[in-house]
């Protein structure tokens, strides 16, 4: 009776919320622990309904889906729906102790997941601990019905998943991680649709493979859920077409390998235009800092017809593991389709403005139990400054019911210290601990500055805002510079994301508006930062109109 109540109050929301042209998508999410076997070696992970990757789920433009979320596993999970802006509506953005408390064994949480403007390439995945190393999926979202792509129609479309996988269990190599004050340990392979590929031992009968016709356009839907790593990607004797980034459209632009940071997701249309026979996908790292696997990830072209198949395919030959310009030089190419039929609003001034230092940092060890970070310390990561420290109630619950003690409203506007950020003398700089947030008026004018430091040797930095998308305006290398670089921001096309990697030792700036009311996540997508304490949330007020208040949570919401 009470789960029928439950299903008939969630009926009652989505129809009173729902656009009348659009569709409500039910599923179901199991969430449990599952036998698998890799690299020769056996282990139980966490899935959803068995599967890793998990089920691809396939909706239109302002379609709303309703997953239920049943975690029959023995581990606390969330789920988190990477690039939906989920309109006045944080509930089910799915950030452990930021938007929810976790889904615990033996319980389950019917999400809401409301679309709005997104078209093209999305995904879903844990954000509780590091369990999006095995519980992710893609979440493809086509145009309205009567809409076309603004490009020719592919003949058709596939996923392409970028992962990892270590031998040992996931979570205890977390726990070794966060015991030893040190980085965390390579990965023992990279996997391309959840196989390692036949370069890895145990692996070749797995192998992804992809047939196409000679003569035909495909469109591969590419997502990196590498935990710790941008990745290159190439497909041997082939070029791609770029066509969209974050479930927004690109102008296209020819190119023969990718760069994607983890989180992002790249659309592409591949031409099969050579001779039949097989070739090699393959993918590897971009690593300038931390431990990184060196090994490569394949999969498989292959063209169908009658012709001798080679031994072994042909591997393409993938931009050196620290090409940095290979990586800049990629997104750089990114820009919005800016077209009569897809318009975008980029802003051109900024009434808010931030700058925010990105660094990986040290905290000191008593002197009788070192650890084993550098110095004997233990590595931390800060923006401005500021370690993030988890609360033990979800900052979106407290905010909602005026819950005092459980975040403070002073996250700096500016780093308190300002130093050189970019010196090459690698300072061994101590940040505060805090739970912190940035209040911002409903629709105000956003720029964001990322500025990255060379705090222990610098990193690159893939930042991801959840709840909105945001226009990439400038990036540059070096020190920012507040008279001189705006000048040459692109406020005509710059590209619309969710997901934008931060150069080493480099700047991004970022303009949005914020009209979207609720507490939103913003932090490095690297999963040793943000274990480390890259992140803060943004808390956007409410509008004064009814249609730009915050949306009451569920009855169901999971218990702190």
């Amino acid at each position: 009776m009470k789960f029928f109540i439950l299903f008939f109050t969630l009926f009652l929301l989505l129809c009173g919320f729902v656009p009348s042209h659009a569709m409500v998508h039910r599923h179901r999410f199991v969430v449990q622990d599952t036998p698998y076997s890799r690299l020769c070696n056996n282990k139980s992970i966490l899935t959803v309904n068995g599967q890793s990757p998990g089920p691809t789920i396939y909706v239109r433009e302002g379609d709303t889906l309703a997953i239920d979320v049943i975690n029959n596993a023995t581990e606390n999970i969330t789920i988190h729906w990477h690039g939906v802006k989920q309109p006045r509506y944080p509930w089910s953005d799915g950030p452990e102790y930021i938007t929810q408390c976790p889904i615990r064994p033996g319980t389950q949480f019917s999400q809401r997941i409301v679309l709005s403007d997104e078209i093209g390439t999305l995904w879903w995945h844990a954000h509780s601990d590091w369990s999006r190393a095995t519980v992710y999926g893609a979440l493809i979202v086509y145009p309205k019905k009567g809409s076309d792509y603004p490009f020719p129609k592919p003949a058709r479309e596939i996923p392409i998943i970028l992962g990892e996988w270590w031998i040992s269990d996931i979570q205890a190599v977390l726990n070794e991680f966060i015991r030893s004050g040190d980085g965390p340990p390579s990965s023992d392979a990279f996997l391309i649709n959840g196989q390692p590929g036949d370069l890895y031992p145990c692996s070749s009968s797995d192998t992804f493979k992809m047939r196409v016709d000679q003569g035909k356009t495909y469109l591969l839907r590419m997502i990196n859920n590498a935990m710790n790593n941008i990745m290159f990607f190439r497909i041997a004797n082939h070029n791609f077409t770029i066509v969209g980034t974050d479930a927004a459209y690109t102008k296209p632009f020819t190119t023969d390998y990718i760069a994607i940071s983890p989180g992002q997701t790249i659309d592409f249309l591949l031409q099969a235009n050579q001779n039949p026979s097989h070739y090699y996908m393959a993918s590897r790292v971009y690593n300038t800092a931390g431990n990184a696997s060196l090994t490569t990830t394949t999969a498989i072209l292959e063209y169908t017809g009658n012709y001798s198949a080679p031994s072994s395919p042909l591997l393409p030959i993938l931009p050196a593991t620290n090409d940095t310009p290979a990586s800049i030089n990629f997104t750089a190419r990114l820009k919005s389709l800016a077209s009569k039929e897809h318009p975008i609003d980029v802003p051109q001034t900024a009434d808010t403005i931030f700058f925010f230092t990105l660094s990986v940092n040290r905290f000191s060890c008593p002197p009788d139990a070192p650890c084993q970070g550098p110095f004997g310390g233990r590595l931390r990561a800060s923006i401005n400054n500021i370690t993030f420290v988890t609360p033990r109630i979800a900052i979106l619950q407290a905010y909602y019911n005026r819950i005092r003690g459980v975040y403070g409203e002073n996250f700096p506007r500016n780093p308190t210290d300002p130093f050189n950020y970019t010196s090459d003398i690698q300072l061994l700089y101590t940040p505060q601990n805090g739970t912190e947030v940035r209040v911002i008026e409903y629709n105000a004018t956003v720029e964001l500055v990322f500025q990255g430091t060379n705090l222990l040797g610098g990193a690159y930095h893939p930042m991801h805002l959840h709840g909105y998308s945001f226009y990439v305006v400038g990036q540059g290398d070096g020190l920012f510079d507040r008279e001189r670089d705006p000048l040459n921001y692109n406020l005509v096309d710059p590209p619309l994301s969710n997901t934008i990697a931060v150069r080493q030792s480099g700047w991004t700036a970022i303009r949005f508006k914020a009209n979207n009311p609720g507490v939103w996540f913003l932090h490095c997508h690297l999963e040793r930062h943000v274990t480390w304490g890259m992140e803060m949330a943004f808390i956007v007020q409410n509008g004064n109109s009814s249609d730009s208040k915050m949306l009451p949570p569920p009855r169901d919401m999971p218990r702190c």
